[in-house]
């Protein structure tokens, strides 16, 4: 079983990797101080369990837990924390289990018992998401066995290709294995559909105009071309700009 540590405290890392080494058939295959790092730490070595503190900087636990459930194969969330007002939460990002610190041996071996339950059984389950669970302030692109976290704050547009979605951001762009009516549903209000395969952030919409050909085009703040909008999102879309 491969594990990895993802913990912001030096101590903490310290007392699950004594505990870890007191467990058998435990491989620790690496350690994280944020949550940015434990996802480039996963894409990297594939583990079998995360053990995942909460409050980290940049990107929290519980959204790393929340990329974690898109990862092929997916692995096992066990939370690690101080505290324990987070518990309902952590169930609807779909963790295992949830630990209170000091963790305990028993306690941390139990987890792992339960990880080895759910190994044998993921290939069986898709992840689920919840309805209720907090929109993530990021998107996740997998580069080449790499990560790359897009803030949705600099997200221009989202365009759908064959099975992927191409994010046009402020750096570039780069392609996301989710569905657009996944992202729809998710940042409901912050993106707004022009077309079937195409969802624009709301404060990039500036203007809709008409092509020589008679098309219906939206122009974008940031854009460098006029994207095309479907008749049938003629008239919403109309209404969404006159009240930006």
């Amino acid at each position: 079983m491969k594990v990895v540590i993802a913990d912001d405290e030096p101590l903490a890392r310290e007392r699950l990797r004594m505990l870890l080494a007191e467990q058998p058939g435990v491989e620790l295959v690496a350690e994280a101080d944020n949550g940015l790092s434990a996802l480039q730490a996963c894409a990297e070595h594939q583990p079998d369990v995360v053990l995942l503190d909460i409050a980290m900087p940049g990107v929290d636990g519980m959204e790393a837990a929340r990329h974690l459930a898109a990862f092929e194969p997916r692995p096992a969330v066990v939370f690690c924390t101080a505290y324990d007002d987070h518990a309902l939460s952590a169930f609807e990002a779909a963790a295992i289990d949830y630990l209170m610190k000091p963790i305990r041996s028993e306690r941390l071996a139990a987890a792992l018992d339960r990880a080895r339950t759910f190994m044998a059984g993921r290939d069986n389950h898709s992840p689920a998401a919840s309805s209720e669970q907090q929109a993530r302030s990021h998107l996740c692109a997998r580069l080449r066995g790499s990560l790359r976290l897009i803030p949705i704050d600099e997200i221009h547009y989202l365009q759908a290709e064959e099975k992927y979605v191409v994010v046009h951001h402020v750096r570039g762009e780069d392609l996301i294995e989710e569905s657009l009516k996944s992202l729809e549903e998710e940042f409901n209000g912050r993106f707004v559909r022009i077309h079937r395969n195409c969802l624009v952030a709301r404060h990039e919409l500036i203007e809709l105009r008409r092509s020589n050909e008679g098309h219906v085009q939206a122009i974008l703040r940031h854009g460098k071309t006029p994207l095309e909008v479907s008749r049938r999102c003629v008239a919403s879309l109309r209404d969404t700009i006159k009240h930006l």
